[in-house]
């Protein structure tokens, strides 16, 4: 197996401004940086927070057009059928809620605050990626 796009530098800036705006939120809002949790938050009947959870999708999506952009990267998302790719989605949300949480939720801002409960689902997920890309590859 060879690494096609090995990029650390992107990446470590990445990483850096995933943890300066998760930061930015616990301090400034008082939340945790977890999507499942932020889009949840949309369904709820309390107006009053869908704000910043409503401006943390837009710079998602603009950021995510964005990287498009300037990567060239190709327009198609997947070589699977659309129909698997909602499943996949609905399977990942049916899991976040059952986990309590998303990779992003405990994650980063889970393992930051030496969250238990968080150290055990972050070990599961990567646990479950390993194993799942050793199969998918043997």
């Amino acid at each position: 197996m060879t690494i096609v796009n090995f990029t650390p530098l992107p990446a470590l800036l990445g990483g850096i401004l995933i943890g300066l705006a998760s930061t930015i939120l616990l301090v400034g809002v008082g939340r945790i940086f977890g999507i499942s949790g932020i889009i949840g938050g949309l369904f709820n009947f309390d107006k009053g927070d869908r704000l910043w959870r409503i401006i943390i999708l837009v710079g998602l999506l603009v950021g995510a057009f964005f990287m498009h952009l300037l990567a060239n990267t190709p327009d198609k998302i997947s070589a699977l059928p659309s129909s698997y790719l909602i499943i996949g989605g609905l399977l990942m949300g049916f899991g976040t809620r059952l986990g309590s949480g998303c990779t992003s939720g405990h994650g980063v801002c889970g393992l930051s605050r030496f969250s238990i409960r968080s150290i055990i689902a972050t070990v599961s997920f990567m646990a479950a990626g390993v194993v799942t890309v050793y199969f998918l590859n043997i």
